[in-house]
């Protein structure tokens, strides 16, 4: 039994995760490459090696010619006499396999038969790598800052580093070195060198991996994220839906005290988040996007994706947000181009009947009233507090 041997294999397979399989395969391949250095072909050669016990054998495969005159090539033919000495049973024209001892290889051809087990090792460590990180692909990860290169920031992921581009970062964020963050791996790539691993701190899926983790209800399934609108380190927006009647989709993507929304807040370094209920009428999903700003009437059209709100007067600027923030992501969020008036600048536009829509709408604005109230003045004191 090679002990040396089978020890190395299991600290290789243990370690870098290569299967000892693998491993034998670039032995047989190292020793036959050694064999062709040596003896300047190598297609006769076979190699065996005893999964079991390590123990290995090289053989030359040579035809068995009447005497050494014959012989006209000594890598694939012996002479019957010589054949003999190894086996009593040899007889002219029979193939007979004969032994190689490999420490008689010169020492370029072990240095040889050395860099293609390395170099083995080097392509299966990095295929492991590869497939470990492209399964994780789309998904969250945590990292340790390691350095600025220029303007891109080095995160080391355990075994691969990953390139977190300027375009990737939110504006205003600095880590420090041996920082532990979170991000989203964007594509994985196969490179000579290795695996090249982009990832990201401001695409919108961050924000919902986070919840999935965090949230239970989400990661079993009783919850959905049916939309989610974000501008990275100011505010995101996302649509939640319970497939539970018993289960409140906002609520439990709140948490007790809000405890569950905050501690991916945290992660986001203080990035804002309204959460707000999926609904499958485009006038209910956009009233609820426009949260915490309060509606009066909603006239949307599902075929060409545009919506006209009316909010009342003194709601809005709260309704189409700072620079235009949270009209701009409510409408990311439904798909609908929004048109935002008070109920003064639509009382003055052109072919509009106030009791028109009033008629229309009057029984669900008092519907929002009377369910809604409570819900809209928490989110207002929420954003109060989160400004």
């Amino acid at each position: 039994m090679n002990k040396e041997l089978m020890e190395a294999l299991d600290i290789l397979e243990k370690e870098k995760e290569i299967s000892k399989e693998t491993l034998f395969e670039a032995i047989e391949n190292s020793l036959i490459t050694a064999c062709k250095n040596h003896f300047g072909k190598s297609d006769n050669i076979k190699v065996e090696i005893n999964r079991e016990t390590c123990d290995f054998l090289v053989y030359a495969e040579k035809e068995i010619v009447a005497t050494k005159e014959d012989v006209e090539d000594d890598v694939t033919q012996i002479a019957l006499e010589d054949a003999k000495e190894i086996s009593k049973k040899a007889e002219l024209g029979d193939i007979l396999n004969v032994e190689i001892k490999s420490k008689e290889f010169g020492r370029i051809a072990t240095q040889n038969a050395k860099n293609v087990i390395l170099q083995k090792i080097r392509e299966e460590e990095r295929s492991v790598i590869y497939n470990q990180y492209y399964e994780k692909e789309k998904d969250v990860v945590t990292g340790i800052v390691q350095r600025y290169v220029g303007k891109n920031i080095a995160v080391n992921l355990g075994k691969a580093d990953a390139i977190l581009n300027e375009t990737e970062q939110v504006k205003g964020e600095v880590f420090k070195p041996t920082e532990r963050i979170k991000v989203y791996i964007i594509e994985v790539k196969n490179t000579p060198k290795g695996p090249r691993i982009m990832v990201s701190r401001t695409h919108p899926e961050l924000v919902k991996r986070l919840f999935e983790s965090e949230v239970a209800e989400i990661s079993d399934g009783t919850v959905e994220i049916k939309s989610i609108a974000r501008e990275a380190g100011s505010r995101t927006k996302i649509a939640v839906y319970s497939n539970d009647p018993n289960v409140d989709a906002v609520g439990a993507c709140v948490g007790m005290n809000g405890a569950r929304v905050n501690n991916i807040v945290d992660e986001l370094r203080g990035e804002k988040i309204d959460i707000v209920n999926w609904d499958e009428n485009p006038g209910n999903l956009i009233q609820n996007a426009l949260s915490p700003a309060k509606i009066v009437a909603v006239f949307a059209d599902p075929d060409e994706k545009t919506a006209k709100v009316v909010v009342p007067d003194y709601q809005l600027s709260l309704a189409i947000g700072k620079e235009g923030q949270n009209a701009r992501l409510a409408a990311r969020l439904t798909g609908f181009k929004i048109d935002i008036k008070s109920e003064s600048q639509a009382k003055d536009a052109p072919g509009f009947r106030y009791e028109d829509y009033m008629d229309e709408y009057e029984e669900g604005y008092d519907e929002y009233d009377a369910e809604d109230e409570a819900q809209y003045d928490e989110a207002s004191e929420m954003s109060a507090e989160q400004e």
